[in-house]
């Protein structure tokens, strides 16, 4: 019977250790048991036991229990140093959450939300959550917390860490692995429905809309059957896509002419796309200050007014786009006014290098930090679209002034300075920055025509 209490006290000591090391230390008890079990000779006398030898019974047990010691601490937990996943409870912020009720949701109390909220001032990021955000709390044993991570992106956050009573704190800076992806598009319709067809990011359209706005007229000049390549780069973090990044260099066929743009950083660090010749593609000024627009009234110094029905001349183009629009300066310089101005309703005006103003009307509302005074550069978001002053409907009245003097701006884009080019001591550099890069798009576009040329024939 001492043998048999014994086993069940192992059985209770070491139920959630591996069955492989139970199995082996009930083997050993009923060895031991039946070892020394009364038993009946040949002539069915019975035979006596014999005293256990206790320290066998010891020596056997302690290697037995060393074994699964070793066997639990190897195999059945992780390495203490490392972070258990049950221990780990990971929310994702949706909206109308708060900071207090996510910790009362995985089990924590008001005092810890303080002591975390208290620790510095990096702590700050956590009275601001939105939705997207993901906080990932380690729990090392119900009500403890011992560190909290913040995750703003896959590559931006904090990690809160437990030291004493306060909590120390670390940036979360990680550098996605940046992939080239070349696509290309034909226009059947429009450029963004090309771009929609190819899956290239609407943004990544835009932005080579933006490179290429120097040269061509987006909201005239393209055509069915023209077509272009863009090469652009796509985000990895740990093998997952998490964004895209910037364009590497574009090609775009319009009309039958061949335009190439390709991104260089020159000596200073300073980014800007240029043609093979070394030409920036950035003119003075950009051809439109929207970018999906159509033009509902042209500059007319004899046009009769929608809203007075008189003669009025017409200073300025108009473009009919949906409220909220993004409204872009369409050069470098200075804001001189950004507020009402009669039936211009809201009025942003740029002054810019030499003789040459902008005036950007009836505008919904101005863009961040945009006031009088402040510095801005060819392409940033100024103002949105609205119907504010004299306005029949949403529209951005842009006027172009040379020394005072209103102009035709579509007549005259074409006639303005170009941006600088490369300098002659930099042509050798940009050469070896881009030579490859051209030769891709020139050996691209032979391989498609060359596939254009194998379908046709096989079709016939």
């Amino acid at each position: 019977m001492v043998s048999i209490e014994l086993a069940k006290h192992l059985i209770s000591k070491y139920h959630h250790r591996h069955h492989l090391l139970l199995a082996s230390v009930l083997g050993v008890m009923l060895i031991l048991i039946f070892s020394f079990a009364p038993k009946e000779s040949a002539h069915g006398a019975r035979i006596q036991p014999q005293p256990i030898n206790s320290d066998l019974l010891e020596e056997t047990l302690a290697i037995e229990t060393d074994n699964a010691e070793s066997l639990e601490t190897s195999n059945l937990f992780p390495d203490a140093t490392d972070p258990i996943e049950s221990q780990w409870t990971q929310v994702e912020v949706q909206s109308g959450d708060n900071l207090s009720a996510l910790f009362t949701k995985v089990g924590l109390s008001a005092q810890d939300l303080y002591r975390v909220l208290n620790s510095n001032e990096e702590a700050k990021v956590l009275n601001k959550l939105y939705p997207g955000y993901k906080l990932s709390f380690h729990i090392t044993e119900p009500g403890k917390l011992a560190q909290l991570q913040v995750l703003k992106s896959p590559m931006d956050g904090y990690l809160f860490t437990l030291n004493n009573n306060s909590f120390d704190v670390e940036s979360i800076l990680r550098e996605p692995e940046t992939v080239p992806v070349l696509k290309s598009g034909n226009i059947d319709d429009s450029l963004f429905m090309a771009g929609q067809r190819a899956q290239i990011p609407a943004v990544t359209i835009m932005e080579m809309a933006d490179v290429f706005g120097g040269v061509i007229d987006f909201m005239l000049d393209p055509r069915a059957g023209d077509d272009f390549s863009i090469l652009y780069e796509e985000k990895f973090l740990d093998g997952e896509f998490v964004g895209h990044g910037d364009i590497i260099g574009a090609q775009f066929t319009n009309q039958g002419k061949k335009h190439v743009a390709v991104r260089y950083q020159d000596q200073n660090g300073d980014v800007g796309f240029y043609n093979p010749e070394g030409e920036s593609m950035r003119k003075a000024f950009l051809r439109n200050p929207l970018d999906v627009v159509r033009i509902s009234s042209n500059f007319n110094l004899n046009r009769k007014h929608p809203i007075l029905n008189t003669i009025r001349a017409h200073r300025g183009t108009d473009y009919a786009a949906p409220r909220g629009t993004p409204v872009r300066a369409t050069s470098d310089g200075e804001v001189t006014w950004a507020a009402r101005n009669g039936s211009f309703g809201k009025l942003v005006v740029i002054k810019h290098q030499g003789l040459f103003e902008t005036k950007y009307a009836h505008l919904n509302e101005y863009a961040a930090g945009i006031k009088k005074g402040s510095k801005v550069r060819q392409g940033q978001v100024i103002a949105y679209v609205g119907t504010t002053g004299g306005s029949t409907g949403p529209h951005l009245h842009y006027e172009f002034l040379v020394n005072g003097v209103h102009q035709d701006w579509r007549a005259i884009v074409d006639k303005l300075p170009k941006a600088v080019a490369i300098e002659p001591s930099e042509m050798q550099h940009f050469r070896e920055q881009t030579i490859a890069l051209l030769e891709q798009f020139e050996s691209h576009t032979t391989d498609e025509q060359q596939w254009k040329v194998g379908a046709t024939t096989t079709a016939d």
